[in-house]
């Protein structure tokens, strides 16, 4: 019980400054002399999450999935390409600049190419949310690889290992980590891929609804519509973070924290 109370403490402060913040922004909405088409307070973002709750969820599920599936080829393709990388001198050379390079394309054009070559259906999309979270998975689980012990691979040497098998016993446990630090990132900004692919070409969806909101002078229910993405991607985290923990015990501490 005591260990629980810990971890709820912990979250003291992050609450308060949460808090902190909607106040500030409820006081400065109301009181500021702003527009609220451009600046809706808290309690009418709230009300938009109310009356607005049906439509919203309607739209969370199809982004959800959309997510959940770009997610996932994501970090298949990312993982194969940091363990090829890993495994090939000649790949890292060739394909690393390449990796870094992708980055720096703008999103929002590649979204409106994809949906001319590919429709408006779900294969644009995945491919758009699976181009931003692919980077943080690939990097992480690449530099989780180089970074383990020379001294085991040395053991697994004088023991007449072959290269796969150290991979299998040796790197592959100590990367999984890095696969799940890479995960976590990308599934924060997999969800801003989601608002990019359905704004490029879609009728449905969290993003096609803030879309629409805008022009339509709903300017409450973006704002809410951004809250629940933001939530979504928070409680994504959070899942990671829990299945971490389950997976990789060997990798915390006893004081819950990573191991150094």
């Amino acid at each position: 019980m005591s260990g629980a109370l810990r971890r709820a403490g912990g979250w003291l402060p992050a609450l308060a400054i949460v808090v902190a913040l909607v106040g500030a922004w409820e006081l400065y909405a109301v009181y500021g002399n702003v527009d609220s088409l451009l600046l809706p307070a808290p309690h009418e973002v709230a009300t938009a999450l109310w009356d607005d709750r049906a439509l919203l969820w309607d739209n969370l599920k199809v982004t959800a999935g959309e997510v959940l599936l770009g997610i996932v080829v994501a970090a298949v393709a990312g993982l194969g390409c940091a363990v090829a990388i890993h495994l090939s001198p000649t790949l890292r050379r060739a394909v690393y600049p390449l990796l870094v390079a992708s980055q720096t394309i703008p999103i929002p054009l590649i979204a409106s190419l994809l949906v001319v070559w590919l429709g408006f259906g779900l294969a644009p999309k995945l491919v758009v949310i699976a181009l931003i979270a692919f980077f943080p998975i690939a990097v992480a689980t690449l530099d989780a690889l180089a970074a383990v012990d020379p001294e085991q691979r040395r053991l697994m040497r004088t023991l007449d290992a072959s290269r796969l098998t150290t991979f299998r016993f040796v790197e592959a446990p100590a990367a999984l980590p890095g696969l799940f630090s890479g995960a976590k990132i990308a599934v924060a900004v997999a969800v801003i891929g989601a608002v990019f692919a359905e704004q490029s070409g879609s009728d449905k969806g969290l993003g096609h609804l803030v879309q629409q909101a805008v022009p339509q002078l709903l300017t409450a229910r973006a704002y809410a519509a951004v809250l629940i993405l933001s939530a979504f991607a928070i409680a994504l985290f959070g899942l990671l973070s829990l299945v971490e923990r389950r997976a990789l015990p060997w990798a915390f501490d006893r004081r819950g924290g990573p191991a150094r």
